[in-house]
């Protein structure tokens, strides 16, 4: 089959436009992370202002494959590539959003009185961190291992999330004046469950894209007990 070579160049384009935004959501996360570190209200702020650029990206990203597709009509790996980009660009923006979610919770704790948070938010932080990274990077690599990595370490941010309700239930229990102040952590777990779970989905779409197998779903079904007899 003949080569496109405009196909190509718009592909390779598209590629990039994809990591710039890959690397946008990824500064974000890591900077909502410092903001609520810090109790950097400034920072925090910088963070919600930039959604909106993330955004923006998200959209020119999808708007260029749909033209691909209709220009091109690409089929085989150029379709599969270009069907995996439209998957990770969203799970990227969604990415975006749960780190805006950080930062805005990172605003009202920079105006509490000395706390503790009362779960390892920092660790559970960088573990789903680095999920989001090793998964863009199996994405730049095809790195089908890497990608498989990324969807192992799932379990542990989920363990991480279900210790900190009893943390925080335990907390509210012995300080209920403070109960506010509990429910941004709580918030806090939750976005950053959501973004391992972000995090998984693109490791699925990275192993689709180099073997063209549809593995969302399968970890699930296989830890679930077998039925009654």
């Amino acid at each position: 089959m003949d080569s496109n070579p405009l196909l190509e160049r718009e592909i390779e384009s598209l590629k990039q436009q994809l990591l710039l935004l890959a690397g946008k959501v990824e500064a974000n996360l890591r900077s909502s992370i410092r903001a609520v570190r810090d109790r950097d209200g400034e920072l925090a702020r910088q963070i919600v202002e930039s959604d909106l650029e993330i955004d923006q990206m998200e959209v020119d990203l999808e708007e260029e494959c749909l033209k691909i597709l209709a220009l091109h009509q690409p089929v085989t790996d150029d379709l599969r590539f270009i069907v995996a980009v439209l998957k990770i660009n969203n799970d990227l923006e969604r990415v975006g959003d749960l780190a805006t979610n950080i930062a805005k919770y990172a605003r009202k704790l920079a105006d509490q009185p000395p706390f503790t948070i009362p779960f390892d938010f920092y660790g559970m932080a960088e573990k789903a961190a680095i999920m989001v990274k090793t998964s863009l990077d199996a994405l730049v690599q095809k790195d089908r291992a890497a990608a498989e990595q990324v969807i192992e370490a799932d379990d542990e941010i989920d363990r991480i999330h279900e210790e900190m309700f009893v943390r925080v239930e335990e907390e509210i229990c012995s300080k209920p004046e403070r109960v506010g102040l509990q429910l941004n952590f709580i918030g806090l777990s939750r976005s950053l469950e959501r973004i391992a779970d972000m995090a998984t989905n693109i490791a699925e779409d990275v192993i689709y894209l180099i073997d063209g197998e549809i593995v969302r779903h399968q970890k699930k079904k296989s830890d679930e007990p077998p039925p009654p007899e």
